[in-house]
């Protein structure tokens, strides 16, 4: 086993990098949201709460033909959910858009055309994202604070650009994988036995069975534990992030 020894200047340069780091973590609000474990930045999966409270998305990236079935049926149960909507799928469909916003709920971006973010350039993605929000902002009148990557896929330059424009990068804990081939029961499977507090669950719009499964899927949640929009559930300072992905609220350090 071999052990390395720090010289005098290397300590110094370490202890300088954790001093920053500390800094960096004490003054950051919104605008940096996400954890470095290893050489990776983590997205937010789901939160830390002293409360039982869930948030409930939606992926928008096909068609709308059961939007209003969604709508309605989330309506119905006096529940809120979050949409995360590519921009062409808001171009496509303005209507639905303006639906979702008027209901309540909270709209999020999810690219422009659900390109892959991991081989874009910070530049790349920016202006992206700022493609998407214009689109989204034109049919509402306001601009998403909340940004999940497509595919769930990311890198440090994904994540790092999102949350240095002012937008939580949000993944997801529970997955329903209610676009591929399944039934109802399979679906309702994947998302209520799994889910716990803090949790945010991925379903999708324009899907055979999403709608059919929803009613069902609610009863049960909204048994246990209270639907609020992912902006609501995260905590926007004063936190950290583990290797998982779970968002935790720090605890207060009193003042001398």
């Amino acid at each position: 086993m071999r052990f390395f020894v720090l010289n005098k200047k290397q300590l110094i340069f370490v202890v300088l990098i954790i001093v920053a780091g500390v800094i960096l973590t004490l003054t950051s609000g919104r605008a940096v949201m996400t954890f470095l474990v290893g050489e990776r930045e983590i997205p937010i999966y789901s939160v830390e709460r002293p409360d039982n409270k869930i948030a409930l998305t939606f992926d928008c990236a096909w068609n709308d033909d059961d939007i209003d079935e969604i709508v309605s049926i989330l309506k119905h149960n006096e529940c809120t959910a979050t949409f995360f909507v590519t921009g062409k799928w808001a171009e496509d469909y303005p209507d639905s858009v303006n639906k979702l916003y008027r209901s309540g709920f909270e709209i999020g971006i999810h690219s422009y055309n659900h390109d892959d973010y991991t081989k874009m350039s910070s530049d790349e993605i920016i202006a992206d994202i700022e493609k998407c929000d214009g689109i989204i902002q034109r049919i509402t009148g306001e601009k998403p604070h909340v940004a999940r990557v497509p595919s769930g896929e990311y890198n440090n330059t994904s994540v790092r650009t999102i949350e240095n424009s002012g937008r939580a990068c949000i993944q997801w804990s529970v997955d329903g994988l209610d676009y591929i081939e399944t039934t109802v029961d399979e679906i309702y499977n994947r998302v209520v036995p799994k889910t716990k507090a803090g949790d945010i669950i991925l379903l999708h719009n324009g899907t055979e069975l999403t709608a059919s499964v929803l009613p069902d899927i609610i009863k049960s949640l909204k048994s246990n534990y209270e639907l609020v929009n992912v902006s609501d559930l995260i905590y926007e300072e004063n936190y950290t992030i583990d290797h998982t992905g779970r968002q935790y609220q720090k605890e207060e350090v009193s003042q001398l």
